[in-house]
């Protein structure tokens, strides 16, 4: 099936048929009807009307359709690239903002969909890993937390680096035990990831703070239950889950 987006290929086609057609047809039509030639000479000039746009008006159309794609495309790339952390290809923290700010406003009048849980996942003592083993190191950390965690969540998620070694993780929909799990397999997952520093493996761990909600909720209110649950979850030793549901959407969850 064509594309007919402004990146797909059934536009390009589409332009050039129709740009070609009407090039045809207009001089065809002002030949029929406006102007008196002999039989032989209408002919002719019936037959130059569909040659020249052939030659001309198609080649130059579908070059003309052809660069407004790769323009199309390009203005992709860069808004992807343009929300996009360059280190972890996870979202920005203004991308992660905004789209998470968006999905609960649009949801804000809506019983059904207006529930989800926003985590907030920081990496334990990684200001260490950086001192000890350098920043290529601590790069290479924030790496391997943001692919595991990419691996876990659902397409309909966001996952966002908001902060230096902390990461946002928008679970639209989710039930507070489904946010749980998902919470408990992050930390379990990045504690047992391969992580090697100056030839030796190293442990990493991540401590999970986050928030339940059932009600209408914006994401600075959202982002601050969340973070005091990542403080509470880092003050009980670290690499541990703080969960909490929003005042006014049910009983606290722990």
């Amino acid at each position: 099936m064509l594309d007919f987006s402004a990146r797909g290929w059934g536009r390009v086609i589409l332009i050039t048929v129709c740009g070609t057609l009407l090039c045809i047809a207009v001089p065809v039509a002002v030949d029929l009807l406006f102007m008196d030639f002999a039989p032989a000479d209408l002919a002719k000039s019936l037959r130059n009307d569909v040659l020249l746009p052939l030659l001309l008006a198609t080649p130059l159309l579908s070059a003309f359709s052809y660069k407004m794609r790769q323009l199309a495309i390009a203005q992709a790339e860069l808004q992807v690239v343009a929300s996009t952390d360059s280190l972890t290809a996870v979202l920005n923290r203004g991308a992660f903002t905004m789209l998470v700010d968006a999905y609960l406003n649009a949801v804000r009048d809506q019983e059904v969909n207006r529930s989800g849980a926003l985590l907030i996942v920081d990496a334990d003592h990684f200001k260490s890993i950086n001192d000890r083993f350098g920043h290529e190191s601590g790069d290479e950390a924030l790496k391997i937390i943001a692919g595991s965690i990419r691996g876990l969540v659902r397409n309909a998620d966001l996952v966002g680096r908001i902060g230096g070694e902390e990461f946002g993780v928008f679970l639209p929909g989710s039930s507070p035990s489904d946010a749980a799990a998902v919470a408990e397999r992050i930390r379990v997952t990045v504690s047992s990831a391969a992580f090697s520093a100056d030839g030796k493996s190293s442990p990493l761990s991540v401590s999970v703070g986050g928030a339940v909600f059932a009600r209408s909720v914006d994401y600075a209110e959202l982002y601050r239950v969340a973070d005091r649950q990542l403080y509470q979850a880092k003050q009980s030793g670290r690499n541990r889950v703080s969960l909490t549901h929003m005042p006014g959407s049910a009983a606290a969850l722990h």
